[in-house]
């Protein structure tokens, strides 16, 4: 327990916590509330998959917003992408209750959004290592991913009950209402200035290409950053709330919103489960094995997920792929930081949610695959693939990672 609470010893995370808890939460809401609008929609699990693909665009600019950051402040960086989250969500809510909500307006809605979320997570990270001594570092990425993961579990139940009983234009209030609380606490949180002076500061550009060669050339991070879009490729887009379990729940299971919402709590208690077991323990004094295992059980458990029928089945399965990539997520992350130099830390984050574009490339995969092949032969191939692909990462970098650590 004394594990588990360190990290709010420090001021800023007592504001940072619950700021990131709604902010996840009100994005879980709005995905399950969207991606069941657009599939009700358009009946098309291609449209499906293009929708949450769309909200992925930002992960190209978000070693440019890494920089941006590293530059004016992680915080101020922040609170403006909250306040944007705001407007947004309030836009939607008029779209719907004015009668004017159309699928190519939620098309168009999640473009733009997606220009801009995927750099949340950025900022998220680096403002823990920037207010985080190195020993609550583990801690407190622990505690920062229970943010995402009650979300997850709770969010998507939130969102299905606020959709079927007061309809999408009042669900959308809500989620407009939690985005804009995340925008004021996180304007309460702790302002770190950077090392270099406004006139030593190399221009935008060229901290992106300076964040860019550093990773090249550090080989652990390297392996790490490969490693991270390849679970984005193969992993997340069978089992995300963003990604096919909308379809999952209809077509294989035969279930409606709320048991959509069943699914993706399933998901998300085991990635809570994960996220309270590392921040009570600190995680490995290694993390490089968690990342690497906790993968690999995470798309063994995926090549089963492939073959169930039973909606109590799938969910148990979702479960342990749950349990398995948030140890594994949050390793990375506690790996990435430890590793990275202060000056490059905005940026290195940022190039680690680049990596995230291989979600919206698994999904334009896999969604015309499940045309083709169905969901069993789809999942077949993505995970055979991801595991595979895994071992070879470990064979390639094993150095770097596993004997000069």
């Amino acid at each position: 327990m004394r594990g588990f609470l360190s990290a709010f010893s420090v001021k800023s995370f007592r504001f940072q916590w619950p700021a990131d808890l709604l902010s996840s939460f009100a994005l879980e809401m709005e995905v399950l509330i969207l991606n069941w609008f657009v599939l009700i929609e358009t009946k098309s699990v291609t449209a499906l998959a293009l929708f949450a693909g769309l909200q992925y665009l930002g992960s190209l600019i978000a070693p440019a917003m890494g920089a941006l950051a590293d530059r004016i402040g992680r915080r101020r960086t922040l609170s403006t992408l909250r306040a944007l989250y705001t407007v947004l969500a309030v836009t939607i809510m008029t779209l719907d209750l004015s009668g004017l909500m159309e699928p190519i307006l939620i098309f168009i809605i999640a473009a733009v959004a997606g220009l801009i979320r995927p750099s949340d997570l950025v900022m998220r990270n680096a403002l823990i290592g920037d207010t985080m001594p190195a020993n609550k570092l583990a801690n407190a990425m622990g505690l920062s991913r229970t943010t995402m993961d009650t979300a997850r579990m709770t969010g998507a139940l939130a969102g299905a009950g606020l959709l079927t009983s007061l309809g999408l234009g009042i669900a959308y209030a809500f989620v407009a209402a939690m985005y804009f609380t995340s925008f004021v606490l996180t304007l309460r949180v702790a302002h770190i200035e950077t090392d270099d002076t406004p006139s030593t500061r190399p221009k935008p550009f060229r901290q992106v290409i300076d964040g860019l060669a550093y990773v090249r050339r550090t080989p652990a991070v390297l392996a790490l950053m490969w490693l991270a879009f390849l679970v984005n490729l193969t992993g997340f887009p069978l089992v995300s709330n963003s990604g096919l379990l909308s379809y999952v729940a209809r077509e294989v299971y035969g279930l409606d919103a709320t048991g959509l919402s069943h699914l993706a709590a399933s998901f998300g208690v085991g990635s809570l489960v994960a996220s309270i077991v590392m921040a009570a323990t600190g995680g490995a004094r290694k993390p490089i094995y968690l990342v690497f295992g906790g993968a690999v059980i995470w798309h063994v458990f995926l090549l089963l997920f492939a073959f169930s029928s039973v909606k109590a089945e799938g969910m148990a399965l979702l479960f342990l792929v749950g349990v398995a990539q948030g140890v594994a997520m949050i390793s990375m992350a506690v790996a990435l930081l430890r590793l990275a130099e202060a000056k490059f830390r905005g940026r290195v984050m940022g190039v680690r949610m680049l990596a995230v574009y291989g979600l919206p490339i698994g999904l334009a995969l896999v969604g015309p695959a499940t045309d083709l092949l169905g969901f069993q032969g789809a999942a077949l191939a993505a995970a055979g693939t991801g595991l595979a692909t895994i071992v070879l990462i470990a064979i390639i970098w094993r150095r770097a990672l596993f004997f000069d650590r």
